[in-house]
């Protein structure tokens, strides 16, 4: 009896002092403010690479968007389980039993309950490095050294956190703003982004945000309509049910069974986070006083509640009732809003359409130092607002992509990174990047950066970039978007990193709503491919001459023993034999680009050489 109370009380302690009233002030390594999406990502990175790491979060619940937002559909990046992003869908899968019984909706491959993400996300927390403070804002954050002084707000006590290191990882970049990191809102003029589609003057429209419910449905016969809301006009959701696909060509398809499956989850709910004529609005809120936040999002809840009113009367969805055993809340709705835009930071990258578009044309390599990944078009949501321009965002064709290490460290700010939906990208790249599975990866890598950081106590504009993504291929993230190298590929980390030094190079291409980059592992490689990536490297190749000939076992030992006198055939040929191909090694050997990558990865090492945020070779 004795030993249990013990126990009990033990426990109870434990409890006390991980909660944020057991301390007046506390120091660590890295604070991040925000459990969203990145936020926990980022927690679980740096935790695991053995920082110590707080994470100060609002509501009771992990996941941001994907869960105390309601937007629990995932958009993109089902070919690209990268890292963490594939131990979230992992266990989502372990939970529901397997990628069928999430494949429930019309046009996301995963889906879930938010309670059940929610779950799922705490579980993937339980980190011996990490502590998280639930129900707790954050109040004012000011430079202290070459650290942070963070003032926090649990009910009605307030705390201080010192920390070296400090994550943004807020919804709309608050944090950033008050630290004095410089930034932009709205849409960004063609004069300085150089994006022929942007608008040719800069304005402050963002995108329409939306207030997410979930509806459970209920026996036929049941009758769970709500009251009608004030303001309710039906007219304002006639074009609710068109279903059209609007990176295609073609009219409206006005089918309203369908589009309620849009957001169907399991067990009989459904996400109720619907584009045109449903429940988007127009909210720019970004400035604005918490205060003000709170009583214009008042409008944002009824403007989804004359939504539901409309399904369940106008469309005959009388028994779909607003689920009641999801959302911590009085009202059954989300704790928090979907906001689809943010501040975005000036960042040590500014990542424009061009770097998606053509990533291997400019004059910033950002490529090489991608860090996350993502293959959804560029979604914008402005239909909302009759002053936004008039630009058909979803008909810009694009590959796949990586986003740029650089644009997650502001300009000018010391011992801050950013991330979440306010990294330093274009407005009409945000419509790329806000996607849940890319912000996710966002939050790993920020996370891996600031580990790395202070691992070597260094600030993050000042780390060596190929660190940081080591850490994350470590991780089986993904660098380079190549949907045909997965990370149970044997050789996945080594042809990451010959992809990540652009010596061979992807194929990427616009492909409906999942685009794509090829790796082709297995193609041939022509010399002239192989000389001409190595060349940005190599000194010594610079006037060394190459054909369109297949590259040959024998070639390939002429351009390493160039570059490094050490290497020869011989060598070649052994270390080829080591990799266990399946093929023998000899001179008139034509290579393939796996085995090209991997030889290039043992004996060269590319990787180690050093680059810049702009993506170019720094030195050996």
């Amino acid at each position: 009896m004795f030993s249990n109370r013990l126990t009990i009380l033990l426990a109870s302690l434990l409890c006390f002092l991980g909660s944020p009233a057991a301390f007046a002030q506390v120091k660590t390594d890295l604070l991040i403010i925000g459990g969203g999406a990145s936020g926990t990502t980022a927690g679980v990175q740096a935790a695991r690479m053995g920082s110590k790491v707080l994470i100060v979060e609002e509501t009771e619940w992990l996941g941001g968007m994907l869960t105390a937002a309601g937007v629990a559909a995932i958009d993109g990046n089902h070919q690209m389980p990268s890292g963490l992003w594939g131990e979230f869908r992992q266990k989502l899968y372990n939970y529901y039993g397997g990628p069928a019984a999430v494949e429930t909706g019309w046009v996301s491959n995963t889906l879930f309950e938010p309670s059940i993400g929610n779950r799922m996300l705490k579980e993937l927390a339980n980190e011996k490095n990490l502590t998280i403070w639930y129900n707790t804002t954050w109040q004012d954050v000011k430079k202290k050294g070459a650290g942070w002084t963070v003032t926090v707000k649990n009910g009605k006590k307030t705390r201080t956190i010192e920390a070296k290191l400090i994550i943004d990882a807020t919804e709309l970049g608050d944090v950033m703003a008050k630290a004095g990191a410089k930034y932009d809102i709205g849409m960004d003029s063609r004069q300085e982004t150089g994006e022929e589609f942007a608008p040719e003057q800069a304005n402050d429209i963002i995108q329409d945000m939306t207030y997410v419910v979930v509806l459970k449905e209920y026996p036929k016969g049941v009758d769970k309509t709500i009251k009608k809301p004030a303001g309710y006009n039906p007219k304002e959701f006639d074009c609710a049910c068109d279903v059209s696909d609007p990176a295609a060509d073609g009219g409206p398809n006005n089918n309203c069974l369908q589009m309620m499956g849009y957001g169907k989850l399991p067990n009989g709910k459904y996400m109720i986070n619907w584009p045109k004529c449903g429940n988007d609005i127009y909210l720019n809120i970004i400035e604005k006083t918490p205060a003000e936040r709170a009583e214009a999002l008042k409008e944002a809840k009824l403007h989804t509640l004359r939504f539901v009113y409309y399904l369940q009367t106008e469309l005959g969805f009388r028994n779909f009732g607003i689920a009641q055993d999801e959302f911590p809340t009085k009202d059954d709705f989300p704790m928090i809003p979907y906001h689809r835009e943010s501040r975005r930071v000036k960042g040590l990258a500014q990542f424009a359409l061009q770097h998606v578009a053509k990533p291997y044309d400019q004059k910033e390599a950002y490529y090489r130092t991608g860090i996350a990944v993502g293959d959804y078009t560029i979604d914008h949501h402005h239909l909302k607002n009759p002053n936004a321009p008039a630009i058909d965002f979803v008909k810009i064709k694009v590959p796949s992509y990586n986003v740029p290490l650089g644009s997650l460290i502001p300009q000018g700010v010391d011992g801050l990174i950013v991330a979440e939906k306010s990294i330093g990208v274009t407005n009409i790249v945000n419509g790329a990047t806000r996607l849940q599975p890319v912000v996710l990866g966002i939050g790993q890598a920020a996370g891996a950066l600031a580990a790395v950081a202070l691992k070597n106590n260094v600030q993050p504009k000042d780390v060596n970039i190929r660190e940081v993504q080591q850490a994350l291929l470590d991780s089986k993230a993904y660098l380079m978007p190549y949907i045909d190298v997965k990370p149970q590929d044997p050789h996945f980390a080594a042809l990451q990193r010959i992809g990540a030094t652009g010596i061979l190079k992807g194929t990427g291409l616009p492909y409906k709503w999942a685009n794509q980059t090829w790796f082709y592992p297995e193609r041939p490689v022509s010399e002239y491919e192989l000389v001409s990536g190595l060349k940005p490297y190599y000194e010594a190749l610079k006037t060394f001459q190459a054909s369109g000939a297949n590259l040959t076992l024998k070639f390939l030992g002429e351009i390493l023993g160039t570059v490094n006198s050490a290497v020869t055939y011989d060598k070649v040929a052994a270390e080829y034999g080591a990799l266990q191909l399946n093929r023998a090694a000899s001179p008139e050997l034509e290579l393939n680009r796996r085995e090209a990558a991997l030889l290039v990865d043992r004996l060269l090492n590319p990787f180690a050489v050093k680059i810049n945020f702009d993506g170019q070779p720094v030195g050996q």
